[in-house]
């Protein structure tokens, strides 16, 4: 987290956290909200409850940002989504949460307590809190200091050298229904369960043309990064393609060493047939037109095809995974728990 100052009024500054003391500091807070998200711990009733803080902020950032999901239920899921959206809202210019009386938000400071504050701020996203004159504030202090500390151990280390640049570009394609996404969060699971720090950030298709920002803001962050973009597919006068070369290519500076893209299709090139067709069959030069389409998944290192089967295939395939695993089961509850 950036910087920690002492705020006096005014504008809020671009990015970092600022702490505004004082036992009127919610008008100074509200003022320097400007077209941010502003709450008010001290109006009695539920808003010292910080699952309606986090609530605020991310109903605020999907109205602001246009994002498509919901808002999550519960504070565990609000708190997991926050890191997510805020970096969106910085792809998209920055954005401004604040709260005024945070001293007054029920938290449990034995167990090092603020757990409605982000962990990070991407650049573009500024934190403003005022706090009346109290031990909690001296704790935000400590606790933003201690964030600035970590910022030296920002950089995570670079992936495998032998990891070849297309090889991080993954895109599994094939039929509906044959696990496509499942095998990618299973894979970020397990990865998780053996305490590596990677993060996925599930991407739309009408995100592509911001993902050169997102890269900006995860290069030199200390966590590692999949760009998962699920049910990836183009129709006629779709140009976001483009803006996917882009992602693919790297741009000038090339993707970050602690990002890799994963994408899910049901398209092998990513584009309706006839779309091809139709631009060979038109075209001045059919090789050249159709090439620039096609080759859009040619960029991908990885090719994992999903092919349709029959229910009585998908149970063998269950069968042979259970005997490797020296998995016993009666066969009617076998077939009982695959379908």
């Amino acid at each position: 987290m950036a910087a920690f100052g002492q705020g006096g009024g005014g504008a809020a500054p671009d990015a970092g956290l600022t702490l505004v003391v004082g036992v009127g500091n919610a008008r100074t807070v509200a003022g320097m909200a400007g077209d941010g998200a502003f709450h008010h711990a001290g109006l009695g009733g539920d808003s010292d409850d910080p699952e309606l803080l986090l609530r605020r902020w991310l109903e605020a950032l999907k109205q602001r940002f246009a994002i498509a999901e919901p808002v999550p239920l519960g504070f565990s899921a609000m708190r997991e989504t926050l890191p997510n959206w805020l970096a969106r809202a910085a792809a998209g210019g920055g954005f401004c949460l604040t709260v005024a009386d945070a001293h007054r938000l029920r938290d449990d400071l034995e167990d090092d307590g603020f757990a409605w504050l982000p962990d990070w701020l991407p650049p573009g996203i500024s934190v403003v809190l005022g706090a009346a004159a109290t031990p909690l504030a001296q704790l935000l202090r400590a606790r933003a200091d201690s964030l600035q500390e970590a910022e030296s151990d920002r950089a995570a280390p670079p992936l495998p050298a032998d990891a070849g640049a297309r090889e991080l570009l993954a895109l599994l394609w094939g039929a509906r229904g044959m696990g496509k996404s499942s095998l990618v969060k299973a894979v970020h699971a397990e990865v998780l369960r053996q305490g590596e720090g990677l993060k996925i950030v599930e991407l739309q298709r009408e995100d592509l043309p911001s993902v050169g920002r997102l890269l900006g803001l995860l290069r030199g962050r200390k966590e590692r990064f999949v760009l998962f973009c699920d049910d990836l597919s183009f129709s006629h006068d779709d140009h976001h393609y483009k803006s996917l070369k882009a992602v693919l290519d790297g741009g000038i500076e090339g993707r970050p060493d602690n990002v890799v893209f994963y994408a899910t299709s049901n398209r092998r090139h990513l584009m309706p047939r006839d779309m091809i067709e139709n631009e060979r069959s038109s075209a001045i030069s059919p090789s050249e037109a159709t090439e620039e389409k096609v080759s859009l998944s040619d960029r991908f290192g990885l090719w994992l095809g999903f092919h349709p089967c029959t229910q009585d295939e998908y149970l063998t395939m269950i069968g042979g995974y259970c005997a490797a695993y020296g998995l016993e089961m009666d066969s009617a509850e076998l077939r009982a728990e695959a379908v």
